[in-house]
């Protein structure tokens, strides 16, 4: 808020707020569910398996006088395929058009776990707020010794400890982070929740029960692209195709006479029912296409463009 004398009378000129939120962090650190307490819906895939948005994912948060914009983005780990090659690249590409960086990490993690993107956060000339996330789970003691070692490798940054799943700490985050926003003028319209259409999250709740549901490495040789999605004022038809890499892995998908696939599709629609507060038609299908985990152009196809 400004003060200005016009025609000698105080006027108060309220400044508008706006920019870029980027959360990082290695895998199953809690991002996702930060994400959906900051946002306030189910933006980003969050599960109980050891699992990672494969794409950077932005919610959106109005206020009269603010715009933030946070974006998800995959952990960060060593690629040891194509499709992890450019996961990569979605996190550090947040390092480069963030206002505001978030770390997030956790109280079991090793500090030092990539010490070489922690080199690249220790020179960005944003703000930095270091997240220590499930704090719940954790001594008093042991904590405090987080902190000492965090702020030896992140000298510049904020720490705050937060519990995400308990929404611990994410009304302070909310205040400071409003703090260091820079004055700006809106980037998207004030009643968009997030940057992605509705297909994206058809398929990120349907991934999100393949998880829940299947066993091993099956969930992570799979991809969900939907090929029809009609809505009118009560229902929404759906037709989405479920991709993996081996035929085995559609047996496995499928089920005996085809209970494992019905159960997924009778949970995925639930979920998207309450998320678009329609009446859900869901019809799924499952495909092989071979090895598409290292062909770029089938990854691109699947949406894997870092910008």
């Amino acid at each position: 808020m400004r003060l200005f004398v016009w025609n000698k009378q105080l006027v108060n000129i309220v400044m508008h707020k706006a920019g870029f939120v980027n959360i990082v962090g290695n895998p199953n650190v809690g991002k996702s569910t930060l994400m959906n307490q900051l946002v306030g819906e189910r933006i980003s895939i969050a599960t109980f398996k050891a699992q990672t948005p494969r794409h950077r994912i932005m919610g959106i948060v109005n206020t009269e006088d603010c715009q933030l914009v946070f974006s998800d983005t995959p952990g960060v780990l060593k690629p040891n395929y194509k499709m992890q090659e450019m996961m990569l690249a979605f996190s550090e590409s947040a390092l480069k058009d963030a206002d505001i960086l978030l770390y997030v990490t956790d109280v079991v993690e090793n500090p030092e776990k990539n010490i070489d993107f922690l080199d690249k956060v220790k020179q960005l000339p944003i703000p930095v707020i270091l997240l220590i996330n499930k704090i719940d789970e954790s001594e008093q003691k042991k904590l405090g010794d987080l902190v000492t070692k965090w702020h030896a490798l992140l000298p510049n940054a904020e720490i705050l400890p937060i519990s995400a799943k308990n929404k611990f700490g994410t009304d302070i985050l909310l205040k400071r982070v409003h703090e260091l926003l820079p004055e700006s003028p809106a980037f998207f319209d004030k009643d968009q929740l997030t940057d992605k259409p509705a297909k994206f999250f058809v398929s990120e709740i349907i991934r999100e029960k393949i998880l829940r549901y299947y066993d091993k490495e099956v969930p992570y040789s799979v991809e969900v692209v939907v090929e029809r999605f009609k809505e009118d004022e009560k229902k929404i038809h759906i037709n989405a195709i479920i991709y993996v890499e081996r035929d085995s892995q559609k047996g496995i998908i499928i089920g005996h006479q085809w209970q494992a696939l019905k159960k997924v599709s009778t949970e995925a629609r639930k979920s998207l029912e309450k998320f678009f507060d329609k009446r859900i038609y869901l019809e799924t299908y499952v495909k092989v296409d071979k090895d598409w985990r290292n062909s770029q152009k089938e990854l691109g196809n699947f949406g894997y463009n870092p910008e």
